[in-house]
């Protein structure tokens, strides 16, 4: 039974009181109560509410989640939303520092108020936020997952994606689209789709063909609801770089890209069959949304995702017939965007958006969801909790550069393959350790849990790792959104470089030593790495056989400081603090 408004910020502010461990002042409490009251409380507005999570990468439990503090902007979009951190953020999106919102935002003082907060996420807690926000607007609401769904745990590997499938199913998801679910593999996605989806929820992908006989779309590329008598189209943009970021040989016959053409004939084609709201649920990444939202018309709101920036609040693009927003909602359940639209004559006259974070100490668990998560995770529980080390620093993955987690897992690789350098690839999920934690094997399969995760030691002349570096660079730093294929620069270990900024494909990088000595083009280096997207990778061992090995022999581990290139062109940048 759906708990009132009222009865649920009670609980809320009940749950801060006893969960959050701030101080004992009765000056504190009142302040800790009201807010947590105020974060949740999204009065209704207008007559058509989109619900939207992305990226949630099969987190089931409550986890924590560092926020970057470098996500570099570089020629039109330097400075501008998602390429804003710490500070920077909280001053452009007039957030107050210090604050459970600064908190949810950012990673300013991060290790402090994750003790002090709690964890965020988990699909019990948010389902329980998506029951109340449905019940204050009923019979308005359509649940959007914009994918990255199936994939980042041990569980959700081992079940081929099932317990999410599940989850989601449970948590009353209406649409998706996708990107890291086509890692399963084309038949497992169909098999997916076609029967556990059917009369359940919608994968919708205007972007996906078939081209084993000419060219036919895998997937619907739109669905058309009637939501509170408003004709509301969404349409699916899966992520447009699939075949290049993942393996081909698991959808050897489908093809993607950003097909912006075809998008806008699919908007036209919505809007002739009585859409009065089009929304596209995209996998693009935020800066390929925000250049999609000037060039295809007729879109009022585009609810990103891939590149896991929670951004508190819409950016506005105007474009030749209108205005477009452009939302994204973070990664891990952290967040769920709350978008309202009042819908008159047949077009959207306004909206009230809201990012909530998802905070765990503040939200009862749906008991329904808590049990099937209980009944999920059994099989496996002595798997989960294998105790593999002690951090005694911070470990976190996301940013631009090396992230802690990153460093151990190059450092990892560098012991036990005997390498003299390793790659591990920029990856946006994984979830954080706070210092004096025990980490356990489910934490390590947060970082590492992929369908392709053999270990590899291979050769590499110093001329093709500069061409992997080039390459990697381009993609994160070309001022060109529609050449920017998502992740984050490749870490590295045993490697010191320098990065420009301001220059292109071919000249960012300089200045590189391996082992301290200047990187020879000739001579052969012994590299080791892992997710290759090759089909039969020269390697035997996953990689979290290689990591937990050498953790348990470790038993205690430390990463002060992750590896951050030397950067020219950064100065004053707000995307990096």
């Amino acid at each position: 039974m759906s708990l009132s408004r009222r009865e649920f910020l009670q609980m809320l502010a009940a749950a801060s009181a006893a969960g959050m461990g701030l101080a004992n002042s009765k000056d504190a409490s009142a302040a800790r109560d009201t807010a947590a009251g105020k974060l949740y409380e999204v009065p209704p507005f207008g007559n058509v509410s989109l619900l939207h999570f992305t990226d949630c990468h099969a987190q089931l439990m409550p986890v924590y989640f560092r926020e970057p503090n470098v996500n570099l902007g570089v020629g039109a979009a330097r400075g501008q939303p998602p390429h804003l951190v710490g500070e920077a953020l909280l001053k452009h999106f007039k957030v107050a520092p210090n604050t459970i919102e600064a908190h949810a935002f950012t990673h300013l003082n991060f290790v402090d108020a994750a003790r002090q907060y709690g964890k965020v996420g988990g699909f019990a807690h948010m389902a329980t936020l998506v029951k109340n926000l449905r019940a204050s607007r009923p019979n308005r609401t359509l649940l959007l997952d914009g994918g990255d769904t199936w994939q980042g745990s041990a569980t959700s590997l081992w079940t081929k994606g099932q317990d999410m499938v599940d989850a989601c199913k449970l948590l009353g998801v209406d649409v998706m689209t996708g990107h890291w679910e086509f890692t399963f593999g084309a038949q497992r996605v169909k098999e997916i789709v076609d029967k556990d989806f059917k009369g359940n929820i919608e994968f919708v992908a205007q972007n996906v063909y078939d081209t084993s006989f000419g060219e036919e779309r895998v997937f619907k590329p739109y669905t058309l609801r009637d939501v509170n008598g408003v004709q509301v189209a969404v349409i699916g943009q899966a992520f447009p770089y699939t075949p290049i970021a993942n393996p081909r040989w698991m959808f050897p016959d489908w093809s993607f890209g950003i097909r912006d053409q075809d998008m806008q004939k699919v908007v036209d084609e919505a809007r002739s069959k009585g859409a009065q709201v089009v929304v596209v649920l995209s996998h693009n990444g935020m800066d390929v949304d925000l250049k999609m939202a000037s060039r295809v018309t007729g879109i009022d709101a585009i609810l990103g995702g891939h590149t896991h920036d929670g951004v508190p609040a819409p950016s506005v693009v105007t474009n030749k017939s209108g205005k477009t927003l452009v939302i994204n909602s973070g990664s891990n359940t952290k967040f769920l965007s709350v978008l309202d639209l009042d819908v008159k004559n047949g077009k959207v006259a306004g909206y009230h958006y809201k990012l909530l974070p998802v905070f765990s100490n503040l939200i009862e668990p749906d008991a329904r969801m808590a049990a099937y998560i209980e009944k999920v995770r059994s099989p496996y529980k002595k798997q989960l909790e294998e105790k593999l080390a002690v951090s005694e620093s911070l470990l976190y993955r996301r940013g631009n550069f090396n992230g802690t987690f990153d460093q151990l897992i190059c450092d990892a690789l560098m012991d036990n393959m005997n390498a003299e350098m390793a790659f591990s690839p920029g990856f946006r999920w994984g979830t954080s350790i706070l210092p004096g934690d025990t980490i356990t094997m489910e934490q390590l399969m947060d970082q590492t849990a992929i369908t392709y995760p053999t270990a590899t030691l291979n050769e590499m002349t110093g001329t093709q790792i500069m061409q992997v570096m080039e390459d990697i660079a381009d993609n994160l730093f070309h001022e060109d959104p529609y050449y920017q294929q998502g992740g984050d620069m490749v870490r590295v270990g045993g490697m010191s470089y320098t990065m420009d900024l301001n220059q292109k494909h071919g000249k960012r990088i300089q200045n590189v030593e391996i082992r301290g000595k200047k990187l020879s083009a000739t001579r052969k280096y012994k590299v080791a790495g892992w997710a290759s997207v090759q089909e039969n990778p020269a390697g035997t061992r996953p990689i979290w056989e290689v990591v937990s090995e050498w953790m348990t022999f470790k038993k205690t581990v430390r990463i002060d400081q992750a590896y951050q290139p030397k950067l020219k062109g950064a100065a004053g940048n707000p995307g990096i603090a």
